[in-house]
């Protein structure tokens, strides 16, 4: 069995840059996606004709590592910015082993052994590039199996009023493409916004393109202060989520409820993602779990990985970078200071990132 210097999971814009980097310096590596192409992740959460942003964190003074990676600056749509970015792969001769669905790392003398579903392989270090892609539940009855998540095909929901709950970019974006299709499409049925907060906080670019949309005659109604509180079946078997939208005391302990009820087909839940928790810990990598004082910026409870400013994990030769770190990671500074960090979920934060820890991989190879 051939040892690489590094095996890469996933072949997202981080999964690549890795792969990119290594040929550059002369590593040997081994890409390993799940789908049935790079970028699978994208291609599965972006909507169609959901434009790609080349945005920058503030702070961030560089540009992008890896100019092939890096969307327009005239923004595109995904399906542009993949096949772009797949051209740029095969220019490269890039190699992606598909299909290969991630199971684990198991310890190997001096390295690594990866396993998946299907094969094995050897290396000397490994990079968590997975991205993060556990979706929050809404906590309710019945959404696991009939909840979406994302917008695969906006003509499902042609015909009938339809709920995306969420504040955030990637519920604006589901919103605004829904509202396109139902409106090019002569549908007049309605698109219910529900967030649960009272603000909703979404980037400038996004704001616009839904700005636009609604300028152009969308039926888009705003529900803020959405509360999801029950997953219940109706007379006719159907599967139905029932959300608070008002509270009013009306005295005497008393309280009147104001809601709205969609059946769970017709809503799309958009309410963010959660880090890989579960996978680190069954990786044995060292995590610090979010109380009163440690944590300012993440709730209570949350479990964040503990990273070097190259993102590599407590355990040596493990590195975790992209969305899989995101929104949030302790950095773990000189003479141990720890430090809890921002890290927006960007396409060039997770190239940046698999730049920075490959070019550790082979400055550690080169002083051995």
């Amino acid at each position: 069995m051939d040892k690489y210097d590094v095996a890469i999971i996933g072949a997202g814009p981080g999964g690549l840059a890795c792969a990119g980097k290594a040929q550059d310096l002369g590593l040997s590596y081994v890409l390993l996606e799940k789908g049935k192409r790079a970028l699978q992740g994208i291609v599965d959460s972006y909507p169609r004709g959901k434009k790609v942003y080349p945005t920058i964190p503030k702070g961030e003074t560089d540009p992008f590592p890896i100019e092939g990676l890096a969307p327009s600056p005239d923004t595109e749509p995904v399906e542009d910015y993949v096949a772009k970015v797949e051209a740029w792969a095969e220019s490269r001769n890039i190699s992606v082993r598909l299909g290969e669905d991630f199971q684990g790392i198991e310890r190997d003398g001096d390295g690594f052994t990866v396993v998946t579903r299907q094969n094995r392989y050897q290396a000397s270090n490994v990079i968590l590039a997975f991205g993060s892609n556990i979706p929050v539940d809404l906590g309710v009855y019945g959404e696991a199996k009939t909840v979406a998540r994302g917008l695969d095909n906006p003509e499902d929901y042609i015909g009938a009023p339809t709920l995306v709950l969420g504040g955030g970019n990637a519920a604006a974006d589901v919103v605004a493409a829904l509202s396109r299709a139902k409106r090019e499409a002569g549908d007049g049925t309605t698109i219910w916004w529900g967030h649960r907060r009272e603000q909703f906080r979404v980037d400038k670019d996004v704001a616009r393109d839904l700005g636009e949309e609604i300028l152009l005659g969308g039926n888009i109604r705003i529900l803020p202060g959405a509360v999801p509180k029950i997953g219940e079946v109706d007379a006719d078997g159907v599967d139905r989520l029932i959300i608070q939208t008002r509270q009013l005391d009306v005295g005497q302990g008393v309280q009147l409820n104001q809601g709205m009820s969609f059946p769970m087909k017709r809503v799309i839940a958009c309410v963010g993602t959660q880090g890989p928790a579960p996978v680190f810990d069954k990786l044995g990598l060292q995590q610090i779990t979010c109380v009163a004082g440690v944590c300012k910026i993440s709730k209570e409870g949350t479990q964040l990985i503990m990273l070097t400013p190259d993102f590599e994990t407590g355990t040596k030769g493990i590195f975790a970078i992209g969305g899989a770190v995101s929104p949030t990671y302790i950095l773990i500074e000189k003479e141990g200071v720890l430090k809890e960090t921002r890290h927006s979920n960007l396409i060039y934060m997770a190239v940046r990132d698999g730049v920075r820890a490959v070019q550790a991989i082979a400055n550690r190879k080169m002083g051995a």
